[in-house]
């Protein structure tokens, strides 16, 4: 199992916050910033190789992770152009270092607690956390269901056979790379603004993918500072 964390945004939304830092380098809360929580659950339930993309100061992010002195084999895959791309490119320059591999893929801006992280890595099948409990969002993804797997995933997706999703995936060794060929035709002819998740809808249901129910468990992306202030203050509930 290997862990590919995608942390080549540039988290503008976030304002001065990522004025001079990476958006995974953000204070979360009881001494933890988001890359640094994330990496220390996925060592402490046993991953031990991860590839983290990354894009605005590389440098900065890279030494910090060096400096956490984790047992893991870390690889980082820099997008030199994340400023015109979307994570799409950044998630196909990784590519090699995850074909042929089962991958938990978690983009970097996620909070999660432990159980939401166990279940991923436990699951026998290729699923993405959804809560099927909370309102749709208006600006954030979605995923359509059908006949009990998920077929779509988007932002502008709504509807009865819809959920509330976050990006926090566990592949399948070859349902992960189905996906990542999928993501390679976008990529050769230039689509590469768009979400990744528009290459895993453009294969039309053919890549088994289930839903993994959080039942209101922790796990949440930090878009804006509104979301720092309310995903902090439901982490820090999370440490007791």
């Amino acid at each position: 199992m290997k862990a590919l964390i995608l942390n080549s945004g540039m988290g503008t939304r976030l304002g001065d916050l990522t004025r001079d830092k990476p958006k995974g380098l953000l204070e979360i809360g009881g001494g933890y910033t988001l890359l640094g929580r994330q990496l220390e659950l996925l060592s402490q339930l046993g991953v031990t190789q991860a590839v983290i993309t990354t894009g605005p100061f590389a440098s900065l992010l890279e030494g910090y992770v060096r400096g956490l002195e984790l047992p893991m084999d870390i690889t980082f895959v820099p997008n030199e152009d994340y400023a015109r791309t979307n994570y799409i490119q950044s998630m196909h320059l990784a590519a090699p270092l995850l074909d042929g591999h089962e991958t938990l893929l978690l983009h970097g801006d996620l909070v999660l607690e432990e159980s939401v992280l166990w279940d991923l890595l436990l699951s026998p099948v290729s699923v993405m956390a959804v809560d099927s409990s909370a309102p749709l969002p208006e600006k954030d993804f979605k995923a359509r269901l059908w006949e009990g797997r998920i077929v779509a995933v988007g932002v502008d997706l709504f509807g009865p056979d819809c959920v509330a999703c976050q990006p926090a995936y566990r592949f399948r060794a070859e349902d992960f790379s189905a996906w990542l060929t999928a993501i390679a035709d976008f990529v050769q002819r230039g689509d590469v603004r768009v979400y990744a998740e528009n290459a895993f809808n453009a294969l039309q249901g053919r890549l088994p993918l289930y839903p993994l129910e959080l039942h209101g468990r922790l796990c949440n992306e930090i878009d804006d500072p509104q979301d720092l202030a309310q995903v902090g203050h439901r982490f820090l509930k999370t440490l007791g």
